[in-house]
């Protein structure tokens, strides 16, 4: 007879009790998938095609008592526990070998208050799901720009997007949260209650609980904005990138552009003798005054010849979900971040050399203009700390061949390496974390130690300990 082997989940799973399996599935309202369910294949998977875990249970949670039943569980039989919100993180942090995950999923519900101008949204919302309903009274909170990534990823680890100039970080526009800490309690953290967890929550990338719902604070913004989104021929690259340096030095703050090196795809909106050719391109939008829109842009479609653009008034939301067919699900991601002080010739340089070397024609590197109400916010009034960059460089290998794996991280590690080693270069973004496999301190700067004794008092055991974050002090420290 052959041997039969076990994979992670089911050996962890053989370790649990099964009538303790049994009890925890009959309090349970939402769905509870083992190995050995039809739906185990598919539910185990998110966003990022390299992530292949395989977890003891997943746990789809209708509510804040199914949270609590499973983090209850996790804890009670020392799991490894993970949090799915959209799935979205690069690293795969919804998803761990032999635990189990808290699925919110099915907790995507949204409600405006369009007097208070206030929303608030579930832990499994999508950047859509809040679209969609703040839009209906003219209103945005700071998120993402990809409409399918997850509110809660999003917003825990810092959340930059088209508003984020205006307007800050996702993170800066918390009111307060719902969260289930590792002990299952349910507490509500805010600026008057809870305050040193609210800290930690806005910026700590998950490390100190679930948070099951969001109060964001909202703007008037849409329907319709200016859209910027133009492409240049490589060989326009230098006069581009200077261009958009000198634009970025005194950008209107309603307005905001990331500039990006790729190659053209094979899309019919492109002219067909370009496809596939190193290009430039630049993406953001303005939400000024609509008769100024295009003298903001100006200087920027005038640096050179385009190739193509697409620029122009857009719905909001269709602004928001223009880069979703970019990133489907199951192709493969791996993107890291670093944070520059200034954008010397050199970045410039290794941004275009390794944008023609890439060995995925789908992978980019994107240029981040930051600066305006980003910068504003004290470094340590939250936990996240890199406020006073006002660019970010990130790498994203983009590609579908798994054959390809071991060509395309190399090929961002390498690129990221040179970047790291320049004197403008500093930090790391939660959110873009390649396989969460630098440092931590990098991320936090000066406020891990906080965080570090925050995660002490409210995870002692690490229960939140996939997440690629902190972890709490033990006796030998």
């Amino acid at each position: 007879m052959g041997t039969v082997h076990k994979t992670p989940g089911e050996e962890a799973l053989s370790d649990v009790p099964g009538s303790a399996v049994r009890s925890f599935e009959a309090g349970f309202a939402g769905d509870v998938i083992l190995p050995a369910h039809p739906e185990y294949g598919r539910e185990r998977q998110v966003w990022n095609g390299m992530i292949d875990r395989y977890p003891a249970i997943v746990a789809r949670c209708t509510g804040v008592a199914d949270v609590v039943a499973t983090v209850n569980f996790a804890r009670e039989h020392e799991l490894p526990l993970a949090v799915r919100g959209g799935g979205h993180n690069v690293a795969g942090t919804a998803v761990c070998d032999g635990g189990i995950v808290v699925d919110l999923t099915p907790m995507n519900g949204v409600r405006v208050d369009p007097e208070e101008r206030t929303v608030r949204v579930e832990g499994g919302a999508t950047l859509g799901d809040v679209d969609r309903e703040t839009q209906l009274f003219g209103l945005a909170t700071a998120l993402g720009a990809v409409s399918q990534t997850g509110v809660a990823g999003l917003t825990l680890n810092g959340g930059y997007g088209h508003l984020s100039r205006q307007y800050g970080l996702a993170l800066d526009n918390l009111r307060s949260v719902d969260v289930v800490t590792a002990d299952g309690r349910v507490r509500t953290a805010s600026a008057d209650r809870n305050a040193d967890l609210f800290w930690g929550l806005r910026g700590g990338g998950g490390a100190l609980g679930v948070v099951t719902s969001f109060e964001f604070d909202c703007h008037e913004v849409g329907p319709e904005v200016d859209a910027f989104f133009v492409w240049f021929h490589a060989d326009d690259a230098a006069a581009v990138m200077d261009r958009y340096l000198e634009w970025t030095a005194d950008a209107p703050r309603e307005a905001g552009v990331l500039a990006f090196a790729a190659h053209v795809p094979e899309l019919e909106e492109f002219p067909e003798e370009t496809w596939g050719e190193p290009a430039v391109a630049m993406l953001g939008s303005s939400r000024g005054d609509r008769e100024d829109a295009a003298d903001v842009f100006e200087p920027l479609r005038t640096s050179a010849t385009p190739t193509v653009d697409f620029s122009g008034p857009m719905a909001y939301a269709d602004l928001q979900s223009m880069l979703d067919e970019d990133y489907p699900d199951g192709l493969r991601y791996y993107w890291k971040s670093i944070y520059l002080t200034d954008v010397t010739d050199e970045v410039v340089e290794i941004m275009l050399r390794y944008n023609e070397s890439t060995p995925s024609a789908l992978s980019t590197i994107d240029l981040w203009h930051l600066d305006g109400a980003v910068g504003e916010v004290p470094p340590d009034a939250t936990a996240f700390r890199h406020r006073d960059k006002p660019y970010m460089l990130t790498i994203e290998a983009n590609w579908d061949d798994p054959a390809g794996d071991d060509a395309n991280v190399d090929w961002a590690r390498a690129a990221f390496a040179e970047v790291e080693r320049l004197p403008v270069a500093s930090g790391r973004y939660g959110n873009f974390p390649g396989l969460n496999e630098d440092p931590v301190e990098r991320r936090f700067g000066d406020n891990y130690e906080r965080l570090v004794d925050l995660k002490t008092e409210y995870d002692p055991t690490n229960l939140f300990g996939t997440t690629g974050t902190v972890a709490p002090r033990t006796a030998a420290d």
